[in-house]
């Protein structure tokens, strides 16, 4: 069995990683030189504000293994097997599009669903830009001969996509490829052949927030 695959946002575990060392710097500002009530709902907000944080930048991510992929969101988790995928493709979010019979329904019902994913995000302005610059590029160009003296050569490529929007390409290409290698063991032929995507709550990420908002309104009540 391989090992899972995770992706997750760069820029986002940057966000993260800088939005808390920013709040551990001030709680510890906080507990050495606050001592009043402005500074206890100040800590409250800083660790609400690090739930939200977390939620956001920290929890998102695509993991795929050899029986499926899993979107967590920032609230909630979805399993989705490789049998019940048709397509991955972007459109500002990573989208998985699956497909699903009915196994009580005699004429062989297919329900559908989209199931987007906060964490591979793409830029379509830039996205269709690029792509544009690439169709230029692929287009005959006459000979360096018949350029006039002083004129601009051939060009030998677009410029490359932005980074992000390269690494969300990328990861919707390997999530589609996996999906079609295990469909044909999992019944390509015919109505789709795996379960219904599970969807669940996460209740770390809702503690996250409900916990730490709770405490925020305490401290300002008191």
């Amino acid at each position: 069995m391989g090992k899972p695959q995770a992706f997750r946002s760069p820029v986002a575990v940057v966000v993260w990683v800088v939005w808390l060392l920013f709040a551990v710097a001030n709680w510890i500002d906080l507990a050495v030189q606050g001592r009043d009530h402005t500074s206890a709902v100040a800590a409250a907000a800083l660790l609400l504000a690090t739930g939200v944080a977390y939620i956001t930048a920290q929890r998102p991510r695509v993991i795929a293994d050899d029986a499926g992929v899993t979107i967590r969101n920032p609230l909630r988790d979805h399993r989705i097997g490789w049998a019940a995928v048709t397509r991955v493709d972007l459109a500002d979010l990573l989208r998985v599009h699956c497909a699903w019979a009915d196994p009580g329904a005699p004429d062989g019902t297919v329900h559908r669903t989209v199931i987007s994913a906060w964490a591979v995000r793409i830029s379509r302005r830039r996205a269709l830009a690029a792509e544009a610059r690439a169709v230029r590029a692929a287009r005959p160009r006459r000979s360096s001969a018949a350029v006039p003296s002083g004129g601009r050569g051939p060009s030998y490529g677009a410029p490359p996509a932005p980074a992000a929007e390269a690494e969300a390409v990328k990861v919707a290409r390997l999530l589609s490829d996996r999906a079609e290698v295990a469909r044909p063991a999992a019944g390509a032929s015919g109505p789709p052949a795996g379960p219904p995507p599970a969807s669940t709550w996460s209740a770390p990420a809702i503690a996250a927030l409900v916990i730490p908002a709770l405490v925020l309104l305490l401290v300002w009540l008191l």
